[in-house]
């Protein structure tokens, strides 16, 4: 496994040199706090250290002085700052492009900061699948960001790209409420190591690829998986089939009988406000004490 550099390091000296991925929030598209909770919630709304930005990589090359964002989420503006704040502004303010898995409000909203109202950009390479692609171009106000040029859309197919030398990029369909798009993921791959993105999916068992099986390939380093809700009693509220996601409790038992090495590869990631794992510090034990880890916001992964 290679290393893994906390977030107060991060911020005191930062020094990684190798091309990473640095985290730039964890939680679900509502964020943490969330709209309307008044329960664990309370807590991050007093105190912004208990918060937790929506879910967000930056991909980081230091030899070339380039980063590049997975997912526009409704945080942007301050996880821009947040990703200068934590490299003491050795980068472009500005990631050389963005990557985005679907329609859903975590994942592309934020291209609004792009636009004439705010920072008013130009030709910030926006990559996506095709079907994401072409809502943003045909529907208000995405489409005013491409035809003022603040975004220049970028159609990806699911055949591996060079995104530069070094660094190849992946995007995969995989089964999700695809309201207004396809839902990607993505393969990262650097000169040294293989990170995984599938921060939504429905369940596993849904998907025609094998997720033990791409964990196991012994050229990933990290799998950042969906971990929005820990298990079924989250939503007393609310049907759960209508918000379908593979349980954290399901996930680990997927892989309860594989090795620890093996586990020490997920990193959960895009939690629910009410998901445990956010704010429960003896829940969040027990998942560690089985060798699966926990996307922290402002962690570095190389």
């Amino acid at each position: 496994m290679k290393h893994l550099i906390s977030s107060l390091f991060l911020l005191t000296f930062f020094t990684v040199k190798s091309q990473h991925i640095i985290v730039l929030g964890v939680a679900q598209d509502g964020g943490f706090p969330h709209i309307g909770c008044q329960n664990e919630c309370v807590k991050a709304h007093r105190n912004s250290n208990d918060a937790r930005y929506i879910t967000s990589l930056a991909l980081v090359d230091p030899d070339n002085r380039q980063w590049w964002l997975f997912e526009a989420t409704p945080d942007m503006d301050k996880q821009l700052q947040y990703f200068r704040d934590l490299t003491d502004g050795d980068y472009p303010y500005l990631p050389a492009g963005i990557f985005v898995t679907h329609a859903h409000i975590g994942h592309y909203t934020g291209l609004m900061f792009l636009g004439k109202e705010a920072l008013g950009a130009k030709d910030i390479k926006v990559y996506a699948l095709p079907k994401m692609i072409d809502f943003l171009k045909t529907n208000g106000p995405w489409s005013q960001l491409v035809e003022l040029n603040n975004i220049e859309p970028i159609s990806l197919s699911t055949l591996p790209f060079e995104l530069t030398p070094g660094i190849k990029i992946e995007a995969f369909t995989v089964p999700h409420r695809d309201e207004f798009s396809e839902t990607a993921g993505f393969k990262i791959i650097t000169n040294r190591n293989s990170f995984l993105f599938i921060p939504d999916i429905d369940k596993w068992h849904k998907w025609d690829r094998d997720i033990v099986e791409m964990i196991k390939d012994p050229n990933l380093d990290y799998a950042f998986l969906d971990a929005t809700f820990y298990d079924a009693g989250e939503l007393p509220n609310r049907p759960i089939n209508e918000v379908p996601h593979p349980f954290v409790s399901e996930t680990m038992q997927l892989l309860s009988g594989e090795s620890r090495s093996l586990k020490n590869k997920i990193q959960f990631i895009h939690l629910n406000h009410t998901n445990p794992l956010l704010f429960n510090r003896r829940k969040k034990i027990e998942v560690l004490k089985e060798g699966f880890g926990i996307a922290e916001q402002g962690t570095a992964y190389k």
